[in-house]
């Protein structure tokens, strides 16, 4: 390989090195002799020199020494000079004693050209990256623009990057002007001359002193910081004039330096996120490779994101099913753009159609299947109770059952927090999805059958119908924002999260068959105060709670509860080997019992009676104590 890149700079850089290497020489002999140095002139020291010259140069080539960018001048770079001067002094004191013998040279004089020569190679260098990254502020004046001034939370790699590239560029709008370090170990120090100030408990105090400034902006450099931190941190800001932005994960840039860091806006992500749980992705993947998966379901929210994941894994074949046309094809899209090559099919059915269901089993033989398809709205189940308990229940009985009847490796069921306590159809519903698989699950393994995992977690960020699309919405149309009581709150987590989680869970559940007739239950973090998450959102939009944007209190619709609940207060927690990830043991049911009771609720729900259905689910989950459907309900 050719160690010169073929580039003008890089050719000047070589002969200006060839330069310095022959001035090397007789400025280190004028350094050691002084005025007796003036008796060596003539042949001896020019040809002494050029010689030099014409040694050094390959050897610098050899080095490797024009593969850096002067502007980014490393310690990488420090070595390859040290090497290449090192080589030929080397190399010259053998060639220079085969015709001189070494007779008028004072032997002092090779470290003394060392020094020199080193000095002469990395001193232009160091000199353009200290002017490129403007750090000498008196040598050039910066730009008349007023930069905004900003303070750092985080004193990690990304924040340097940001400080080094802000030097850089003399229009840079940003002035970074302290750093609080969140770990608090790094405090007293700086960062290319910027001082960490304080801990990340004293940026209130901080703030308030003005000792370093009026901020206008603090920018968090860590994208990992839990979500009520960084809720703190934005209402501390919030409170001194501050905005709060972040970086982008250094992952995302793909040029390096040379693409500009942008502070991003705080996302309600930021808000509501919670650091990444460390996940085995070996075993993730040692579950997906190789196997035929269905995802029911897979046009919806988290429907979508398992087909994104599970496709990353080297599945055998992936099969899409979803009632909704749309849906269904908007996804199949994406996967045929994303990943080409991986046998794929879209199937338009309903889950609750089980001649369909068979069907698509015998044709497409899936070895692993995820449940996501159900109807979740609340409100929307409450008027059309009947459609939930055929879609929720008899629809995951129908994809269970074909499971079984198959010799499916591994049935995974996505539930809800909405199934602890249902005061509502949907969580009854889902609650009594979740008792068949259970039963299933217990049932099935007396003969070495098919798994049934049940992973239950809170509300997903950004799905559709949630609360976050529905406040963006209505402050696009300049609000109100509704909330329906003022101490209501949810537990939320990221669809990307929720199904990383999901596929962890299923990966262990594969792995361990101690857990049995249990369920997965997502570690959420806090709940979040719905009033709360409202006022961020306007304040994150640039305006004031109730005086730019108003937020009104509509009362709890029909079935909704104050407090969601992750566990039942009699399920008992196990222990798992997984982050982010418990295990709740609550009642089951006998399996002959609950199918007969299920016959009996699909032939009233088929038959449109109404109030014996409930009955029945009534029966069935005695946790949920009623039909809070009102007379709005449609049979």
């Amino acid at each position: 390989m050719n160690p010169l890149p073929s580039l003008n700079r890089a050719r000047i850089a070589l002969a200006h090195d060839t330069i310095m290497a022959a001035i090397s020489f007789p400025l280190s002999m004028y350094l050691r002799l002084g005025d007796f140095y003036y008796f060596y002139l003539g042949d001896y020291i020019l040809t002494a020199s050029m010689a030099f010259a014409a040694i050094s140069a390959p050897i610098f080539l050899y080095s490797r020494m024009y593969r850096g960018i002067w502007a980014y001048a490393s310690i990488e770079d420090l070595a390859a000079i040290t090497k290449g001067v090192t080589l030929s002094i080397l190399i010259f004191l053998p060639a220079l004693f085969l015709f001189t013998r070494l007779e008028q040279l004072p032997r002092s004089l090779p470290l003394i050209q060392w020094f020199i020569l080193m000095a002469l190679l990395g001193g232009p260098r160091f000199l353009y990256r200290v002017l490129k990254d403007r750090r000498l502020e008196n040598i050039f004046k910066r730009s008349n623009h007023r930069r905004v001034p900003v303070m750092l939370i985080g004193a990690g790699d990304a924040a340097e990057l940001f400080i080094r590239q802000h030097n850089r560029d003399r229009n840079a709008p940003y002035s970074v002007v302290a750093i609080l370090d969140d770990k608090g170990g790094r405090v007293g120090r700086s960062i290319h001359g910027v001082p960490i100030v304080a801990g990340l408990e004293e940026l209130s105090d901080t703030l308030a002193s003005g000792r370093h400034g009026q901020m206008q902006k603090l920018i968090l450099t860590h994208n990992d910081m839990d979500g009520a931190e960084v809720r703190k941190i934005f209402d501390l800001a919030e409170a001194h004039g501050c905005n709060l932005s972040r970086l982008p994960r250094v992952t995302q840039l793909q040029t390096g330096l040379d693409e500009k860091i942008e502070a991003q806006p705080i996302a309600v992500e930021d808000l509501l996120g919670r650091p990444q749980t460390k996940l085995d992705r070996e075993t993730m993947g040692v579950l997906i490779a190789g196997q035929n998966v269905l995802i029911t379901g897979a046009g919806g929210s988290i429907g979508t994101e398992l087909v994104r994941q599970i496709a990353r894994f080297s599945p055998a074949s992936i099969t899409l099913l979803d009632s909704s046309e749309f849906n269904l094809y908007e996804i199949d899209q994406e996967l045929e753009k994303v990943n080409p090559k991986l046998p794929r099919y879209a199937v338009l059915g309903d889950v609750r159609d089980r001649i369909r269901l068979n069907q698509l089993f015998e044709s497409h033989a899936p070895t692993l299947v995820f449940h996501a398809a159900a109807l979740k709205h609340v409100p929307m189940v409450e008027q059309n109770p009947l459609e939930g308990i055929l879609t929720n229940v008899i629809g995951s009985r129908n994809v269970a059952d074909a499971c079984l009847a198959h010799k499916v490796q591994m049935m995974v069921l996505i539930s809800t927090d909405k199934a602890v306590n249902p005061p509502n159809i949907m969580g009854a519903t889902k609650r009594l999805a979740e008792s068949y698989c259970q039963a299933l699950d217990i049932e099935a393994q007396k003969e070495n059958g098919t798994r049934f995992v049940t992973v239950r977690f809170g509300n997903v960020l950004g799905s559709t119908g949630s609360v976050v699309p529905l406040f963006q919405k209505q402050l696009a149309s300049g609000g109100p924002l509704t909330v329906t009581h003022p101490e209501v709150t949810r537990y939320f987590m990221t669809t990307r999260e929720a199904v990383e989680l999901v596929l962890q869970a299923s990966a262990a559940g594969r792995s361990n068959n101690e857990d049995v007739g249990h369920i997965n239950v997502l570690e959420m973090g806090e709940p979040v105060r719905i009033f709360e998450l409202a006022e961020q959102m306007i304040r994150l939009a640039g305006m004031q709670p109730n005086k730019d944007i108003e937020i009104r209190i509509t009362g709890l619709r029909p079935g909704e509860k104050l407090h969601e609940e992750l566990l039942h207060e009699s399920e008992e927690l196990l222990p798992t080997l997984s982050a982010g990830i418990l295990l709740a043991a609550p009642r089951t049911s006998d399996i002959s019992t609950l199918r007969d009771a299920l016959d009996k609720l699909e032939t009233a729900a088929k038959n449109r009676q109404r109030e014996e259905a409930m009955q029945i689910l009534c029966t069935i989950v005695p946790e949920y104590t009623g039909p809070a459907a009102t007379s709005a309900a449609i049979v």
